[in-house]
């Protein structure tokens, strides 16, 4: 398949989507709370932590009981099992970062290794970075013959691969970046890892929703999507939404095919749901 973005630069995809950007209707927000895959990735995470974010998903449903579920609970690999033995509602999935989150700089065999434990202690769903370094240096094969080794070992679970697209330069980049992803058996692609200066933008997801429509319109598969990484507020949100509809289809804003990654953004959702500050989370 053709790049459609070899020679542009990010300043012309932004000035090319700052009109639907401008032209973007409201959201309602309890879509976007059923996407949220709730985040927590931080180098002070233990198992009491984990244990109360699972207390207050588990409560959340009394509390808030016309709203929905989120989609997810994403979580480091050694405490996934916490997850599995806190979380009560069976809907919600449980992520686990691996494979050498978050700068994938180790070994195929230790990233395989670190995806099995956490499968086994009871992870739905893996976020693994791409070897971004690899990719630069134009390997491409290493990364599609490892990307497909840890896919052949997850079976029907899904597998979010992070392209980092914040440290990658050029439009063309992020949509061959994004092609590799999807071609080596990636379920969904993910912006960022979050540990990074640079994050998701609108620009990024934009490339990265072409490279998935140009699969789906050769394959026939449909290929999940992933902003993530300083995305804090409900009019974020909306932006990310907003293009996703505009370039996938409706049928995309599902949970099975649309994740938003964020640990600060679901009082900003429940905040708007209200119309008053929650700081539930």
């Amino acid at each position: 398949m053709s790049n459609t973005f070899h020679g542009k630069s990010k300043k012309d995809i932004k000035n090319l989507i700052s009109r639907p950007q401008s032209d973007i209707n409201p959201v309602n927000p309890r879509r976007i709370i059923g996407l949220l895959d709730f985040t927590s990735l931080n180098v002070t995470d233990n198992s009491s932590t984990i244990e109360k974010i699972c207390e207050k998903v588990n409560n959340y449903s009394f509390v808030f009981p016309d709203l929905p579920a989120f989609a997810g609970i994403c979580v480091y690999p050694r405490l996934v099992h916490v997850v599995k033995k806190n979380l009560e509602d069976p809907t919600i999935k449980i992520a686990s970062v691996a494979g050498g989150f978050p700068s994938s700089q180790t070994t195929t065999a230790v990233k395989t290794l670190e995806v099995r434990e956490a499968l086994d202690a009871g992870a739905d769903e893996i976020d693994m970075v791409m070897p971004v370094g690899e990719f630069l240096r134009g390997n491409k094969n290493y990364i599609k013959d490892e990307i497909a080794e840890i896919k052949n070992i997850m079976a029907d679970k899904h597998l979010k691969i992070i392209i980092e697209s914040g440290v990658l330069s050029e439009p063309e980049m992020i949509f061959d970046a994004s092609m590799l992803a999807i071609e080596s058996g990636a379920d969904f692609i993910k912006t960022s890892s979050g540990k990074e200066k640079e994050s998701a933008s609108p620009e990024d997801v934009y490339i990265m929703c072409h490279a998935i429509r140009d699969f789906y319109h050769d394959r026939g598969i449909m290929v999940g999507i992933k902003p993530a990484g300083g995305i804090s507020t409900y009019k974020d949100a909306v932006i990310y939404y907003s293009i996703i509809e505009m370039i996938l289809g409706k049928e995309w804003l599902l949970p099975e095919n649309f994740r938003i990654g964020a640990s600060s953004l679901a009082n900003s959702l429940l905040s708007e749901v209200e119309g008053r500050n929650v700081d539930y989370f």
